[in-house]
């Protein structure tokens, strides 16, 4: 009969943990979530003086002057840096900025959203890069073309532009340095986006995909993982992947390659996730302005410089930079549509024109030159490199989704 009664006895008696333990975690529990409410509460009124305080900014600094007047990429990047600083865990920096990114944006566009142009369509890698460096309070306006991003921020119809400028495995977009010849527009920031490319399909395996969609740039990046895992599929380039994943939609038998943000926007399953043939992937974008900032303290700094010919013409542009012990980080050449075989140089310096030497070398050069153009001294990517804001995705040789 002793056996028989203990089948009645309470679990946790039979379990060997008293009522009165029992009932001691669930009281401890409600408090946790009472103080977990309480902070709550003091979260959201904290916000909200942020915002308030936001509001005053604008007021100081004039209510007829518009968002890029009070937006200053110098000054948030010190924000977010000082975010990195004060870290402790246990969520990551890359939470944290994420979350102080939002609250930011939300604070800015309480009267007036920013009005950021992209190289568009909606979907693709550079509206990304513009919610990584603005928020997603933002107003964000498709282009069709890197030239008319350019000629929307001259024109000043939107306060900022964001175009792609290189890739960690493809190289330069020479289309947005051509820009600069001609142009007298700033870069005000940078943002690196990490690259992840997903195959989208409404095919359930892949023996039913019969054509792959995609930028020519994100075939190239896919290669590998296409020639193993889609080796009779027809490979189509088109403008862009945002396009492919729109096209899709309506071929259940055709897939494209395309970042989880396109999948969101035109509802199309990921099939296999992260099939780019190298796992750092990434492309630099820059964020286009109307005028230069002043120094946050970590900068970088972009040239155009056209030198003279004859023997260690490239020598004696570059001496001055080593001179001053300023730290070059890349240089392109292009042409200069001038004359035949006449080439300018893109370079990319650390520090900002404001430091000392970076201004001596900057004279020192232009004395040597036949011109130099400042093209932005800007702060350096503190959003850089962060993984995808979605959750992780199936890796190439995983089973497919459901």
């Amino acid at each position: 009969m002793r056996w028989i009664w203990t089948q009645f006895l309470p679990w946790s008696t039979s379990c060997g943990i008293s009522s009165n333990a029992v009932a001691e975690k669930t009281l401890n529990l409600e408090a946790v979530r009472e103080r977990i409410d309480a902070l709550d509460q003091q979260i959201q009124v904290l916000i909200a003086e942020r915002a308030g305080l936001a509001q005053d900014v604008r007021r100081v600094k004039g209510d007829l002057a518009g968002p890029a007047a009070y937006y200053r990429p110098d000054r948030e990047a010190q924000v977010l840096r000082r975010v990195i600083e004060r870290n402790d865990g246990p969520l990551s920096d890359t939470v944290m900025l994420r979350l102080f990114r939002e609250i930011m944006s939300a604070c800015l566009a309480q009267q007036e959203p920013l009005r950021v142009a992209y190289l568009g369509p909606e979907g693709t890698f550079t509206q990304q890069a513009v919610y990584r460096q603005f928020g997603h309070s933002v107003n964000a306006i498709a282009q069709p073309s890197i030239e008319d991003v350019f000629l929307q921020v001259q024109a000043g119809e939107v306060d900022f532009g964001v175009v792609p400028v290189e890739n960690s495995s493809q190289g330069i977009v020479s289309h947005t340095l051509d820009m600069f010849l001609h142009s007298e527009i700033k870069i005000t920031a940078e943002v690196e986006l990490r690259i992840h490319q997903h195959l989208l399909t409404r095919a359930r395996r892949l023996g039913e995909i019969e054509r792959v969609y995609a930028h020519s740039q994100s075939l190239s990046q896919c290669k590998h993982w296409l020639a193993a895992h889609l080796p009779e599929a027809e490979l189509i380039a088109l403008s862009s992947n945002a396009e492919a994943a729109r096209r899709v939609r309506t071929q259940p038998d055709a897939a494209a390659i395309a970042g989880r943000h396109a999948a969101e926007v035109y509802g199309l399953p990921v099939l296999f996730g992260n099939i780019e043939d190298h796992v750092d992937n990434t492309t630099r974008f820059l964020v286009l302005g109307s005028e230069l900032l002043p120094a946050s303290g970590e900068d970088k700094t972009t040239l155009l410089v056209a030198g003279s010919d004859g023997p260690g013409a490239l020598f004696r542009l570059l001496e001055p930079l080593a001179r001053h012990g300023v730290n070059m980080k890349r240089i392109e050449s292009r042409p200069s549509r001038q004359g035949r075989w006449d080439y300018v140089f893109f370079i990319d310096v650390e520090g900002h024109i404001e430091e000392a030497a970076v201004a001596e070398a900057l004279a020192e050069l232009q004395s040597e030159a036949r011109m130099v153009k400042i093209l932005g001294s800007y702060p350096r990517a503190v959003l850089g490199r962060m993984p995808e804001a979605e959750g992780a995705s199936p890796s190439p040789g995983a089973a497919p989704a459901a």
